[in-house]
């Protein structure tokens, strides 16, 4: 370490060029570091919901998750294994180690799933796996309101929602607060037993509509071509034009029997703001990106499309995390240059301005070439990493002034200049080292 410590101050041209350059590459990753709140923290949990419409909790725990938790307590790593029943949903939480490997966890959790899945009901939806991470929690909320229909608002909100996915670093936008449209089907009963048509038959014809089936391909000796027979509902008269029964010549159509109408289904959650109904839009950014860029990206798209609404519509923004950020980075930037005045003044005063100013110099220097190192190795700037560089603040001020105060008070002593801090730099070395 001595060899090392007298090669660089042999070189003292060399080394402050590093320096500099250092500096300068670390100021370049600050400014574009991607900056966000949470750091993108592995947590040891992956949750599976299984839907299935108008199950009782009971029969969810007898037919959805008997079978799923003996399937998915084989898993290598497995801690912890917890499943609710509730009504229309099952939901089994899986906990691993703390080493664990997300990626491996989640193959694994999904191999099993598909392995269980052909015992459940054929009524069962598909069943969803989900990992828990808080980078993709959501970053800012947009809430729109105001006294227009319901529906008009839902238009709106779906405007923004598209508006908001054009965003290269969001990764999803998500409408909270409105219930989701439906067509409803309003059937007469006297017209029922007029046409002599049974209620059973009636929904067997429905449920045997709207489908997409696929009838092979077509090979004409020159190429092959793939035959679907197109079913799906596109407006309301595909729905009213099904025929349900025949009298005589003439075809009985489900608009002879029933009407037809734009509803909601029944709400199963509210969106309020300030008190007042709304409809939000939760907005997710893409892991790596920059929130406070990916948080002003999002108010500009709103920005852009919301001139031509209405004036009634009423914009706010709640949980937005780049402010967060913003105070982090802040106090971040605050400490240091108060470090660093309340040093140069106390040095200075003490040492001498030359002292003053190398302790001073020390400060942001390594800070700089902290963010450098931190932009090589992939991570972000978040609350866990601005903790730790609040921290170090005091340790930089420690070291710094123990190697000046040494080098100052050998200088004292009839030492030069360039001995005086080789041995400063050589006796303060392991003990900084170890104390940092």
């Amino acid at each position: 370490m001595n060899a090392m410590i007298d090669a660089f101050i042999n070189r003292s041209r060399t080394v402050v060029t590093i320096m500099i350059v250092s500096v300068i590459a670390g100021l370049s990753a600050y400014l574009g570091i991607p900056k966000e709140a949470d750091p993108d923290i592995p947590i040891p949990f992956v949750l599976v919901t299984i839907p299935h419409q108008g199950i009782s909790p009971l029969d969810a725990e007898r037919l959805l998750i008997r079978h799923m938790e003996n399937t998915l307590q084989t898993i290598e790593g497995l801690k912890n294994l917890r499943a609710f029943g509730s009504q229309g949903v099952a939901s089994i939480v899986l906990e691993f180690d703390v080493n664990f490997d997300k990626d491996q966890a989640l193959l694994d959790v999904r191999e099993k799933v598909d392995e269980a899945k052909a015992e459940l009901p054929q009524e069962s939806e598909e069943p969803i796996v989900n990992e828990i991470n808080a980078s993709l929690f959501p970053v800012i909320v947009v809430t729109i309101s105001g006294n227009l229909p319901q529906r008009a608002l839902y238009r709106l909100a779906q405007q923004a929602q598209d508006e908001i996915e054009t965003v290269s670093t969001v990764l999803e936008a998500n409408i909270n607060g409105q219930p989701e449209e439906m067509l409803e089907v309003l059937i007469d009963p006297a017209k029922l037993e007029s046409h002599n048509v049974s209620l059973g038959a009636l929904i067997n014809m429905v449920n045997a509509n709207n489908r997409l089936v696929a009838a092979g391909s077509l090979d004409t000796g020159q190429g092959r071509f793939q035959v679907k027979v197109p079913g799906l509902f596109e407006t309301s008269d595909d729905l009213l034009g099904i025929p349900v029964a025949t009298s005589g010549d003439t075809v009985v159509t489900l608009s002879d029997i029933a009407s037809v109408r734009r509803t909601f289904k029944d709400a199963d959650g509210y969106a309020r703001f300030n008190g007042k109904p709304t409809i939000a839009i939760s907005v997710v950014k893409r892991l790596g990106s920059n929130i406070l860029e990916t948080n002003e990206d999002v108010r500009t798209a709103i920005d852009r499309i919301a001139k031509d609404w209405p004036e009634e519509v009423k914009i706010d923004y709640s949980f937005d995390q780049s402010s967060f950020i913003s105070m982090m980075i802040t106090s971040l930037q605050a400490s240091i240059m108060t470090a660093i005045v309340l040093v140069m003044v106390l040095v200075v005063a003490a040492l001498g301005l030359r002292s003053g100013a190398l302790v001073g110099l020390a400060i942001p220097s390594s800070f700089l070439i902290g963010f450098f190192f931190l932009g090589t190795m992939g991570y972000t700037i978040n609350m866990v990493v601005m903790f730790g560089m609040l921290l170090s603040v005091g340790v930089l001020v420690d070291g710094a002034i123990v190697v000046v105060e040494y080098g100052d008070r050998k200088m004292s002593e009839g030492l030069d200049r360039k001995t005086a801090y080789a041995l400063a730099a050589k006796r303060m070395f392991w003990p900084i080292i170890s104390s940092t």
